[in-house]
């Protein structure tokens, strides 16, 4: 099978299979049966190589160009990834509990850190990285790869929140200066940014430059080509 029915069928496995973590009755004899850490360890595994296939299947499918290439597709797509990385970066240093990719204390809600600059950092990367790539290639098989995967993070924040008050009760409490959009408590008054956190930022701009560097030799395509 090659072409747009690969293509398929690469989005509905790798689809499918985040249904694992949506679905208790699916997920909970894996958790039984591995431990959270190896059932993390097997679904990230998992991920990746399914992510792997329909990346693969998506540049063999045949080419319909959407918008042609321009210089300005380089540099929207590079700065989306340059904020994706600083997100990435701020999560894993910081704490959060309200969503996936931090450590949950100690937090203060009067001081978030990063989940003041948005409450869901590495789903707001996650989709950023997804309409950066989509920006980029232009074409109607990359646009029906990343489109649904930036909409399907974008939607995941609203789900997490919903889960996260169920859990917690103390959630209106801790969530009182953050939001999902990217800055609406510094734009509302609600969040006043501290000293920004040095090594975080080096770090995601550090990974951002390496990305471009290893793009070529891993993916098999210059991002700046186009400039």
């Amino acid at each position: 099978m090659d072409g747009w029915g690969n293509f398929a069928l690469a989005m509905a496995v790798f689809i499918g299979s985040h249904a694992l973590t949506a679905r208790p009755g699916l997920k909970a004899p894996l958790v039984a049966r591995l431990g959270h850490a190896g059932f993390g360890l097997a679904y990230s595994a998992l991920s990746i190589l399914l992510l792997v296939w329909v990346i693969v299947a998506a540049g063999r499918a045949p080419y319909v160009a959407l918008w042609d290439p321009a210089p300005w597709q380089v540099w929207v797509a590079g700065a989306l990834m340059l904020g994706a990385c600083l997100l990435v970066a701020g999560a894993l240093a910081g704490t959060n509990p309200l969503s996936f990719g931090s450590r949950a204390a100690p937090f203060d809600p009067a001081r978030p850190g990063v989940a003041g600059v948005t409450r869901h950092p590495v789903l707001w990367a996650l989709a950023l990285w997804a309409f950066a790539h989509a920006i980029a290639n232009g074409d109607l098989a990359h646009l029906l790869l990343f489109g649904p995967m930036g909409l399907f993070a974008l939607a995941g924040m609203a789900a997490i929140d919903r889960r996260k008050r169920r859990q917690m009760p103390e959630w209106e409490a801790l969530s009182r200066n953050t939001s999902i959009v990217p800055l609406a408590g510094l734009l509302t008054g609600r969040w006043r940014p501290g000293p920004p956190p040095v090594v975080p930022m080096l770090a995601g701009v550090a990974v951002w430059a390496l990305l471009i560097w290893l793009h070529p030799l891993v993916i098999g395509v210059d991002p700046l080509a186009g400039l």
